[in-house]
């Protein structure tokens, strides 16, 4: 075997044990990767329930690809507002912790800011982290840190054009 074919079969596994590592890395990522909020797809969510603190509870149905606020009588909601809360269950979470390991008053969870459930599955809302623009939630017995982003917010109750 001649030395420049010994070189290019040497390079050639250098580069192919190069491309296997990396795929365990990637395969390896992706196993322990935190993961979202909930295991829903917001497209297929139509029930939402959010309660602020000091506020009654808003509760929405999604009817013909639309939603309605269904407290009394229906009245048509902002869509993009009620997606946005929908995309909530796919918020990107940044750390998973038992909520053993936290005193729920410290992190607001004794008495959530916020509570959104979206088809029967609540998220708890605390105070926000101070190691960065994070809020805690509580998903069941864990307490993930999300971005602040996803926090809810009062969504406009009605609109008065119909589009």
């Amino acid at each position: 075997m001649k030395r420049a074919t010994r070189q290019r079969l040497f390079l050639l596994l250098v580069v192919v044990a190069l491309l296997a590592l990396a795929g365990w890395q990637l395969r390896r990522d992706a196993q322990t990767a935190p993961g979202t909020l909930l295991a829903l797809d917001p497209a297929g969510i139509n029930h939402i329930t959010l309660t602020l603190r000091g506020s009654s509870p808003m509760h929405y149905e999604k009817r013909d690809g639309h939603w309605w606020r269904i407290d009394g009588t229906p009245a048509r909601a902002i869509d993009g507002r009620l997606n946005e809360l929908a995309g909530t269950a796919a918020a990107h979470v940044l750390s998973w912790r038992p909520a053993s390991d936290f005193d729920p008053a410290k992190i607001g969870l004794t008495s959530p800011q916020a509570v959104l459930e979206l088809d029967g599955h609540a998220l708890e809302f605390g105070e926000s982290s101070v190691t960065g623009p994070q809020h805690y939630v509580r998903v069941g017995q864990r307490v993930a840190l999300v971005s602040t982003r996803y926090m809810p917010r009062s969504p406009a109750l009605q609109i008065t054009e119909l589009h």
